[in-house]
């Protein structure tokens, strides 16, 4: 089983857990920027921390065989806290970098109109450097901030396509389903989505345009469970072929379209539908 964690904050994550990752099948991973847990003071800590992130962690990740990308945004947290605020003036000089594959995780947690202002004005950044973008879904009232995520990508201009909306469940996946946009989903072990919930959804949804994540950070987290809902589907009755539609393939397109990802010499073909995506290829 090969596996692609389309966003794991491993920043949060020990060496051994990039041991067992790569002993698991994990060969690439997705590390999106998000809130360390302890506010940050100024915008200046974002540099040492975006730098980490296309540096540092990118170096740790490679001692195991295995790529590191990752996304760079304010996350919505922290857009509520005017000390941050200058983040936005950072971020265009990470999108330029090789190593990112998207704007994120960008979206909302309160639903705030400091969070609006953020939000739009990142989507903004997506469509002006051509990188698809990572949206977070809030932990609290997720239907309504799932809805107001949707009409806000809409009105951005964004090709659906290029948008993966994140840390889906039963009673939000409807929603997105028809919009264009891809269905993400973290497998946690007591809160979000278990191995077995997702099985369910796959079976009523299919795997197109589907992204099982682990989202492990510092919390009580897991960056195994993605190999759990492969073996979940496994003894569901789903085939091989599937599970690596799920767990390789689809990260594989959704990030393919920044045209960064080299996954030349990892478990697979750094193609995708007989395309290259290289950077620089056709």
């Amino acid at each position: 089983m090969r596996i692609f964690d389309p966003h794991v904050h491993m920043t949060s994550r020990t060496t051994d857990d990039y041991a067992a990752m790569a002993a698991a099948g994990v060969r690439a991973v997705v590390e999106p920027a998000f809130w360390l847990g302890q506010p940050r003071t100024n915008a200046g800590s974002f540099t040492d921390y975006f730098d980490a992130l296309i540096g540092w962690e990118p170096f740790r990740a490679g001692q195991f065989g295995i790529r590191h990308y990752a996304t760079i945004a304010l996350n919505p947290k922290e857009a509520n806290d005017p000390r941050c605020r200058e983040v936005l003036d950072l971020v265009p000089r990470y999108l330029d970098k090789d190593g990112v594959v998207a704007v994120g995780e960008i979206g909302y947690d309160a639903m705030t109109p400091a969070e609006d202002e953020v939000f739009a004005a990142q989507l903004a950044l997506a469509l002006e450097f051509g990188l698809p973008a990572l949206v977070h879904t809030p932990h609290r009232d997720k239907v309504t901030g799932t809805r107001r995520s949707l009409a806000v990508v809409a009105e951005s201009g964004l090709d659906p396509a290029a948008v993966v909306i994140d840390h889906l469940n039963e009673v939000t996946v409807g929603l997105v389903r028809d919009t264009g946009c891809w269905l993400g989903f973290s497998i946690y072990p007591d809160t979000k989505m278990s191995p077995e919930r997702m099985v369910a959804i796959l079976r009523e949804c299919g795997t197109e345009r589907m992204l099982v994540n682990s989202a492990a950070d510092w919390g009580r987290s897991d960056p195994l469970l993605t190999l759990r809902t492969g073996e979940a589907m496994l003894a569901a009755g789903f085939d091989e072929d599937d599970v690596d539609r799920v767990l390789w393939r689809n990260p594989v397109e959704f990030y393919g379209q920044s045209k960064r990802l080299d996954l030349d010499g990892v478990s697979g073909e750094a193609t995708y539908a007989g395309n290259s995506i290289l950077r620089g290829g056709a």
